[in-house]
């Protein structure tokens, strides 16, 4: 299902888009930017993980490593395991809707089966940046959480950057302070992880 880095070329912007980077256009100009690195894995470190604990948590001294991966239709959408240590569970699913993008996370068991909690996520609200994009927590999403007794994640809203060739950041944030972003080096590939659990 890999796909050669030529698939983005599907996305042509005038000078004149590049430089508005607004609305529709900042929508497809991010994920172009994200597909120019189809079928190349990366590997992250967390910048921000606040507020501190003193209990070390699921990502701490692992190897973390995204892989731009389904990439079949990348004008519309995007699939990206984020695997942690040997933990290949977590997929971003990036698509376009009609007035921006949508992010859902696909949480999976090791048998390929879902998790009680998956494809939770949100649309973008407003137009957002070629370079950054935000998705508050959906209401699809909210009742999930309450259902599972997650109400701290209630408010959540997670947001991507990308800067071709040099970095990508994945965010989560909260009101209170929470914040947590992981940045990946786009300018150094790595070796191809394996497919996240319910994939081929």
């Amino acid at each position: 299902m890999l796909c050669a880095l030529a698939a983005a070329g599907a996305f042509v912007s005038t000078p004149a888009e590049a430089q508005g980077s607004v609305g529709p256009v900042a929508a497809d100009q991010f994920m172009a930017t994200l597909a120019s690195h189809c079928g190349q894995a990366f590997a992250g470190r967390i910048i921000n993980n606040l507020p501190a604990s003193t209990t070390p948590d699921a990502f701490d001294g692992k190897t973390l490593v995204m892989h731009v991966r389904g990439c079949d239709a990348p004008e519309r959408e995007l699939r990206v395991p984020f695997h942690v240590g040997d933990d290949h569970s977590r997929t971003w699913v990036l698509s376009r809707t009609g007035n921006g993008l949508r992010l859902k996370h696909d949480h999976r068991h090791e048998d390929g089966t879902p998790d009680a909690v998956t494809m939770y996520g949100g649309d973008t609200v407003d137009a957002g940046t070629a370079a950054r994009q935000a998705f508050p927590v959906d209401a699809e999403s909210v009742a999930m959480f309450e259902r599972e007794g997650m109400n701290a994640s209630l408010n959540n809203t997670w947001a991507m950057e990308v800067e071709q060739g040099k970095r990508f950041v994945y965010e989560l944030s909260r009101p209170g302070g929470r914040l947590f972003q992981v940045e990946f080096d786009l300018s150094q590939p790595v070796a191809l992880p394996p497919a996240p659990w319910g994939a081929q």
